[in-house]
């Protein structure tokens, strides 16, 4: 148990079954009554974020997660077979605890895994990945104004959009957070 004044970003917490990750938090002390937290939690199967106010002495019920690098190795079906670097041992976890991140996943690449109790429940993308693009139209010479940017599907399946100078061949670099274009590679 921890007290809900003592939350900081990335503490893992089990409300009503559901494990959530602290993504921010904000310590209020009104004028009148007494103070209360203000926290920004991400469901780690989900992904949804919510917003959660606990009074300052509520006992929260932490949770430990034990994270590993993995390697991803390919996909069978619904499920994304994951090696561990060390002892070379395989897990398989379902599309629902890989989520979003299905669509930037390439084989080979290695990401964390959390576990708790010995049993995965996540996987963390770093915070870039570098992927070919794979099928896009070609830019119309002298449409530069204002940025424009045109679709690309990567070597995932994902639809990026990008500049107009990105072409089919390209390695362009993806930012997981919010799936979009940083910088061709």
């Amino acid at each position: 148990m921890i007290a809900a004044n003592s939350l900081k970003n990335g503490n893992v917490i089990d409300l009503d079954g559901e494990f959530y990750i602290v993504v921010g938090y904000q310590h209020v002390k009104p004028g009148k009554g007494p103070a209360y937290m203000k926290v920004k939690l991400k469901n780690l199967v989900k992904g949804n974020v919510i917003e959660k106010t606990f009074r300052s002495t509520e006992k929260i019920n932490d949770v430990y997660i034990e994270r590993k690098p993995m390697q991803y190795l390919y996909n069978s079906g619904n499920e994304y077979i994951f090696m561990d670097q060390e002892t070379y041992e395989q897990i398989a976890l379902s599309e629902e605890y890989i989520g979003d991140s299905a669509n930037l996943l390439k084989e080979g690449e290695v990401v964390e895994v959390q576990f708790y109790k010995n049993n995965p429940i996540s996987v963390i993308l770093p915070t870039f990945v570098e992927l070919e693009v794979v099928e896009t139209e070609p830019g119309v010479k002298g449409d530069t104004v204002s940025g424009a940017m045109k679709p690309a599907k990567v070597e995932t399946g994902l639809t990026v959009n990008v500049p107009l100078f990105v072409n089919v061949g390209d390695k362009i670099k993806v930012d997981t957070r919010d799936n979009s274009y940083v910088e061709r590679v």
